[in-house]
């Protein structure tokens, strides 16, 4: 099929990369010249593990081209709306670029072609997108609804290996062209599953509250154990393994972040607001999440008392979670925020986000490129984001390079009687009443 990709962000650029590996001809396109203009290069505006080969792969066999022209969507049997939608100052999402795209649109598409909103939208957008879209060109046009599920670090796999395809479709016609689509990828027997537009948006934002509050909640367990003296990882064990629960998305941690989960709870609230009912566990989930980015630096205020003021903390990890550089609603963000409030200086590292970070800091911080390096001379380790070359290091190599041997753990990477034993005062989430 030919298609077209409007937008060439995260979820843009790795739909449009697999839908090419799969033998489709793709187009991104963006109205930012210098994102173009980087991928025309061979570099790539994100991290993701795994895509630039991809990328180079398919344009260097001609089945991915990228273009800051809207034309390019002529003569395309699919064009794939997937910009932003950011959150607004009221917690519901901002549509200002997907009604700028749909009305863009308008001079250049034409039935039989078919539009598919891709971007996270509230309910009710397919709708509206078709009407204005439709009136517009003074002739129905078909817009279906196909969310993502792709969890940043490992999107490439979530794309080409999915457990469901969710479409929302007004005519059965197009459910079928999007069955097609997605046939390479459902060779394993999962379910692609047709609903109305309405239902696809839905569906969507219900799988982020869901996940959002199994992490609020093992969050609130955390919290609950340490006061009462029992382990989290314990529990965790012990509630996982009922099949009704699962161990997905049950770690605790300091607080979910990124660009989907906050975004889409809040927005979830703005949708019950705007019809008048409260989503009080979403209320709920959203300001446990909250709490829980600061309990970190709570623990390192309690350990240092007065005496915080002028100590240096290492950092290690600043993305919101592994295998990403997106640092956007990272609790890492929050943790640097109150530590440089309380006048104490920082060393950092994360493999990947160093440089986001540094565009928002510039030289309050440390930045260093190896993790031991940010330990020298420290007063301490703040573990924010778990990233696999966290979990082995060297604790004899660590307790020569620190100050003092203290960890602030907020990923329960190790385990207590391993620090206690290793010489380490360590404080975890929801462990040994710390």
């Amino acid at each position: 099929m030919k298609i077209a990709i409007i937008g060439t962000g995260y979820v843009g650029l790795v739909t449009a990369t697999c839908l090419a590996e799969s033998g489709n001809s793709v187009v991104g396109i963006d109205k930012d010249a210098s994102k173009i203009a980087l991928l025309e290069s061979g570099k790539l505006p994100i991290y993701e593990p795994g895509l630039a080969e991809l990328v180079e792969r398919n344009r260097r066999d001609e089945r991915l081209k990228f273009s800051t022209d809207l034309g390019a969507c002529a003569g395309v049997q699919l064009i794939f709306i997937a910009v932003g939608t950011p959150e607004s100052a009221s917690g519901a999402s901002d549509l200002s670029s997907i009604w700028a795209v749909v009305d863009a649109l308008a001079a250049v598409v034409a039935p039989p072609q078919i539009v598919v909103i891709k971007s996270t939208v509230p309910v009710g957008t397919n709708r509206i997108a078709g009407e204005r879209l439709s009136q517009r060109l003074g002739r129905p046009i078909d817009v279906a609804s196909n969310p993502e599920f792709l969890k940043e670090g490992a999107a490439v796999d979530d794309f080409t290996k999915p457990d469901r395809v969710v479409v929302g479709v007004r005519r059965p016609e197009v459910g079928e062209v999007l069955r097609e689509l997605y046939a390479p990828f459902l060779r394993t027997e999962h379910p692609f599953l047709v609903m109305t537009p309405e239902s696809a948006e839905m569906t969507k934002y219900a799988a982020n509250a869901m996940l959002a509050a199994k992490i609020s909640f093992i969050n609130e367990m955390a919290n609950l154990s340490e006061r009462l003296g029992a382990d989290i990882n314990d529990v965790r064990r012990g509630i996982g393994h009922d099949e009704r629960i699962g161990f997905q998305f049950l770690f605790p941690g300091a607080g979910y972040g990124g660009s989907c989960f906050p975004k889409d709870v809040r927005a979830l609230l703005a949708m019950g607001r705007s019809v008048d009912l409260p989503l009080r566990m979403m209320e709920a989930v959203d300001s446990v999440n909250e709490a829980q980015k600061r309990v970190l630096f709570s623990k390192i205020r309690k350990h240092y008392g007065t005496g915080l003021s002028g100590k240096t903390i290492a950092v290690w990890g600043l993305a919101f979670k592994p295998r990403t550089d997106d640092v956007r609603e990272a609790p890492a963000l929050m943790l640097l925020d109150a530590l440089l409030k309380e006048g104490v200086g920082l060393r950092v590292h994360d493999p990947e986000a160093m440089g986001h970070v540094k565009a928002i800091y510039g030289d309050r911080l440390i930045y260093c490129e190896r993790p031991y390096q940010a330990l020298e001379g420290a007063d301490g380790l703040a573990i924010v984001t778990e990233w696999q070359e966290f979990r082995r290091p060297d604790f004899g190599m660590m307790r020569q390079l620190l100050r003092h041997p203290v960890i602030f753990d907020g990923r329960n990477l190790y385990e207590p009687k391993t620090m206690d034993a290793a010489g380490f005062t360590y404080y975890g989430i929801g462990r040994h009443g710390r």
